[in-house]
Formats: structure tokens, sequence, C-alpha cells
């Protein structure tokens, strides 16, 4: 018998669809921080969507005390156990006044994974979804991953806000429109005429919108939040909430978030999530339960806590030459920078990647360029860190440019 030489594993050996996807900028970033860090240099990483405090201990506790009544041992129905879901409905209709059932919730590994599974549901090949620049990361490659046409659009507002002006220039019919409210990478909020007004286009034009809302509850300086769903009903509307308690709760780690939308939106996406994953995992679940029906001040009290960090965050960026922001964010806990060309020269630099790169491998500040976010010429900085180490950071990078 003949044996062939071994061969190495080729691209072709891969999945078209694999291979089209490019890898999370932000996670890349931050990957690279940690082995620097490892290798025992002194990394300041600003580079991840990652609240820095722990979980709450009443949440934690909770966690503890299901797992010791013996909750956690088994699966849970596909869309998550029902007192959870309950909770987020109750939640829901306390914040927008809309009146939902279980029935019209699903609880995902993540709201990650909410987004992904819409897009998996909502998208043939070669259905258009509209979503500004910047936009976050994870958004193309979800599109792309169902099949779908990602069509960018650069807004003409300051604030980098979608318009329907944006969407009545793009070419085609639109399957779904993708809103983060607040924004991330921009942390800009869109106010209440800002939503009705994209509601409108999407009912005018039978498009889907996906309103994101993970930021909702970190909301800054006296600004307001509005919820699409506080414009309206849930019930047989092309209208799709996703949330979750990863960033409000600092919870990222237990990977729990939910999808709100029309009983046939869940039932078609409880369908897929049972060939996926299942059940989120049972202990997060009951964890997100008692986030959700606690005390909220803590949400408050690390909500205040970012309003500082933004603030003197903001002051102390924006006072570095050849750095500036377009608009004060009003949520989430990010800093969309641009990047004076005249700064790139002087730097000798041709892109803010190359930027990006220079500025951990000298400076040894973690953060990534706005490329990832469709939007070059920007960085983005997290400040969900302490302001001791915000501000070490920042001093490392006046020294970078200077």
């Amino acid at each position: 018998m003949e044996f062939r030489e071994k061969m190495m594993l080729q691209a072709s050996d891969f999945s078209k669809r694999a291979q089209a996807v490019q890898p999370s900028a932000t996670l890349a970033v931050s990957k690279k921080a940690k082995q620097m860090a490892a290798e025992g240099i002194d990394v300041i990483n600003l580079g991840v969507g990652e609240p820095d405090f722990t979980t709450p201990k009443a949440i934690s506790e909770a966690a503890i005390e299901a797992i010791e009544g013996g909750q956690t041992s088994f699966y849970t129905p596909v869309g998550g156990i029902l007192p959870l879901r309950e909770a987020i409905a109750e939640q829901t209709t306390k914040k927008t006044g809309q009146v939902l059932s279980a029935d019209q919730v699903t609880v995902t590994s993540g709201a990650k994974l909410s987004l992904y599974t819409i897009m998996q549901v909502l998208l043939n090949p070669g259905d258009q979804v509209v979503m500004p620049e910047p936009y976050w990361v994870s958004y193309v490659e979800q599109v792309r991953l169902a099949g779908g046409v990602a069509t960018t659009v650069k807004p003409k507002t300051a604030a980098m806000k979608l318009t329907p002006a944006d969407l009545d220039e793009v070419a085609g019919p639109v399957k779904l429109i993708i809103l983060n409210n607040p924004s991330n990478p921009t942390g800009q909020v869109y106010s209440r005429a800002e939503v009705q007004a994209l509601l409108d286009w999407a009912d005018a034009h039978d498009s889907f919108l996906l309103s994101d809302e993970i930021y909702g509850q970190l909301i800054y300086n006296g600004q307001t939040f509005t919820s699409a769903l506080s414009l309206k009903e849930i019930k047989d509307s092309r209208l799709i909430i996703v949330d979750g308690v990863s960033k409000s709760y600092s919870m990222t780690g237990w990977r729990l978030g939910w999808t709100i939308a029309d009983e046939k939106i869940i039932a078609e996406m409880n369908k897929l999530l049972g060939h996926m994953t299942s059940n989120p995992a049972a202990v997060s679940q009951y964890a997100a339960l008692a986030a959700l029906t606690v005390d909220q001040q803590m949400v408050e009290d690390m909500r205040t806590t970012f309003e500082s960090r933004l603030n003197a965050t903001y002051d102390k960026l924006t006072a570095i030459p050849g750095l500036s922001v377009a608009q004060k964010p009003e949520g989430a806990f990010y800093l969309f920078f641009k990047v004076d060309q005249d700064l790139l020269d002087k730097l000798g630099l041709k892109s803010t990647i190359d930027f990006a790169s220079a500025l951990l491998e000298q400076a040894h500040v973690a953060i990534p360029a706005g490329e990832g976010f469709g939007m070059p010429g920007y960085l983005r900085l997290s400040y969900a860190k302490d302001q001791a180490t915000i501000n070490e950071a920042l001093d490392r990078i006046l020294a970078f440019v200077q």
C-alpha cells in the first residue's frame, strides 16, 4: 500500500465562509497585550469593552445558592428558564411601558449570540443590511456569515449617527437596519426623535430594525436614553431588541444576553439555538435573574463611576495635540478619537493601524484602530479602567506623540 506524504493544512481545506471572516480587531489587540504582559511588560490595555468591576456580590451569591440548591445541574429550556424570561419582560415593561410576555424573549449565551442568531434567522443570500460607520466590529462579519450584504454608510452628522437621509441614499431594498444605541465605538446616544425617525423609515420600507441596546443603562451627564421599544409595540412588528447583563452589571464572563421580538421571530431563533448551544449555562441564568431582581443601586453606582471617568478622560485626551473627539460621548464607555494626518506624518506612520501598533510596542498602551470599526483615522479608547490607570495611559500617549 502506498502512503501519500503528509500534507500541511492549506487554505483550501477550510470553507470560503470561514476564510471570508476577519478576526475581531478588539480581541486581537487584547490578545497581543496579554502576550506582552505575560512576558513581564507593563502593558495598559484599554482595548476591551469590559467593566473593571467584579460582578456584584449579591449576584454571585445567588449563583452559588443556585448551584448548592441543585438548580444548575441539568438542561433548561432552549430559550431560558421561565422566571428569567419573565423578569426580563417585567423589567423591560417598567422601562418602556410596553407590556411583554415571556414568549417574546429568548435568552442566549451572550448578546453576541443573539445577534448572530438573528442574522441567521432573517437573512437570505444577498439580503442587504445597513449600518452606520463606525460600527461595532462583529456586525459586518455576522452579516457575511449569514450570506447577507453589509452596506455601511457614513453619516453626515458630527455625532456619526444614522439618519433617514442616509438610508434614502442606499440603493436597493433594505432587509435590516442595525441601530446601536448607545453606540460602540462613539458613545453617542440617539434622541427620541432620532429613534422614531428610523422606526418610521423602517416601517415605510418594510425593513426590520434591530436595536442593540446593551449599553442602555450607561448614560451620562443628564442625557436620556430612549429604547426603540418605548416607541413601538413588538407584537407583529419588525422591531427586534438585543440586550444583556454584560455591561451594566459587570458580568461579561457570565455570557448572558437576550432578544426581545415578536413570538414568531423568537420561535425561529429557538429552533436554531436548539441545534447550536441548546440552553445558556444554567448558573449564568440564575445569576442574571438575581441581577434583574435585586436592588439596582449597584448599577447606578457603576454608572456614576463611568460618568466621572468619561469627564476626566475626555478632558485629558482632547488636550493631547493632534488628537480630537468630534462630539463628547453620552453613553457606553468609549472615546472614539481622531488622529490628525499631520501627527501621523510627523510620526512617520501611514495609518492608525500603524499608530496603534507603534503605541503598543513603544508606549505599551493597547487600543484598537478605527479600521476595525470601518473608520480609518480613528482609535477607540475604553475608559472601563480605574482613573489612575487611565491617566497613566494618557501620559504615555502624550509622551508617544511628542
